[in-house]
């Protein structure tokens, strides 16, 4: 659950302060090396692999397949119960993002400590790859860019981009590992929503929080819950009653066939609406903003939750 916006950010930039501290000490620390990976070498021995750091580990499954056995992937946010829009940053996020030679960050303002330790530790060396800046949405707009298909070959792709700058001789490799995660590991995440939204195109559905707009959209389905009651939950604001009295009416009239929950982001607001909805038998389906199980692959955790998602609209509908 969120806190105070004020008292969270708070948190954060005294956590990122004391990590910025360390950071000029740590970047000429060898005794941090074996903790990003950058001693490692890979199993083709090609030589040392790419010390690379994503802010959350959405981007750092994708990152770590497109690297294969070149790449020496750490993600910092990985707990299914963590929310990550109040991840408070330690020093060892620090390091790892010092000693990195490629860091994936989401961006629109959805990990802004990862900027504070880069702007305290400049690298000319090191490339970062923003996915807001990739995909062109601004800080304001859905940060949860990880459930839009178009976002993910656009990242996947920009992610390639920056392993082929940092080591050109590998390039030939790179392209492969990219292709093959496209079109062979993806498959299956794409013909669930090729499927889906073949069937249940234009069926309302409701959800906690904006992390499923980007995913319906790409299904076709009509999200009717108020959008600013979705910006709200997911900024950890307070929803409007007229917002809540909306999605109370759509629950009580089941004008929504389906409500998809966050369950890493909730508060009483949500879980009201949770139990009206399957007190009035409204189909509740999850989905969290990190990997669950935290070592699964990206793939297999959206197809999981694709499929929940198909079984509850069949549920609602009866196609």
């Amino acid at each position: 659950m969120k806190g105070q916006p004020g008292r969270r950010r708070a948190a954060i930039w005294a956590a990122v302060g004391a990590a910025a501290v360390l950071l000029g000490a740590v970047a000429c620390s060898s005794n941090n090396a074996s903790q990003s990976g950058t001693s490692g070498t890979s199993s083709t021995g090609a030589g040392p692999r790419l010390a690379v750091v994503a802010t959350i580990n959405a981007w750092g499954s994708i990152a770590s397949q497109l690297g294969g056995d070149r790449v020496q992937e750490t993600s910092i946010i990985t707990n299914p119960d963590t929310d990550p829009h109040s991840y408070e940053p330690s020093t060892a996020d620090a390091r790892m993002v010092a000693d990195a030679k490629i860091v994936v960050e989401n961006g629109i303002g959805y990990d802004a400590w990862a900027d504070k330790m880069l702007a305290s530790d400049p690298n000319p060396q090191r490339t970062v790859v923003s996915v807001g800046a990739t995909v062109g949405v601004a800080e304001g707009g859905n940060p949860h860019q990880w459930y839009s298909p178009d976002s993910v070959t656009k990242v996947a792709n920009a992610i390639t981009a920056a392993y082929k700058k940092a080591d050109p001789n590998d390039s030939g490799y790179f392209d492969q590992q990219n292709q093959q995660f496209l079109n062979q590991a993806l498959s299956n995440y794409h013909s669930l929503i090729a499927s889906i939204k073949a069937k249940y195109v234009g069926t309302p559905v409701g959800a906690s929080e904006s992390i499923f707009s980007p995913l319906s959209d790409a299904l076709g389905l009509n999200l009717i819950t108020p959008p600013q009651f979705l910006k709200a939950i997911s900024e950890g604001t307070d929803p409007s009653p007229a917002d809540k009295a909306t999605i109370d009416r759509q629950i009580a009239t089941k004008a929504i066939k389906v409500y998809v929950l966050n369950s890493q982001n909730s508060n009483p607001d949500v879980q009201a609406q949770v139990d009206a909805a399957k007190k009035q038998g409204v189909p509740v389906t999850t989905v969290t903003e990190t990997l669950s199980p935290a070592n699964v692959a990206f793939q297999d955790w959206q197809s999981t939750q694709l499929s929940s998602l198909a079984d509850a609209l069949h549920t609602a509908t009866g196609k």
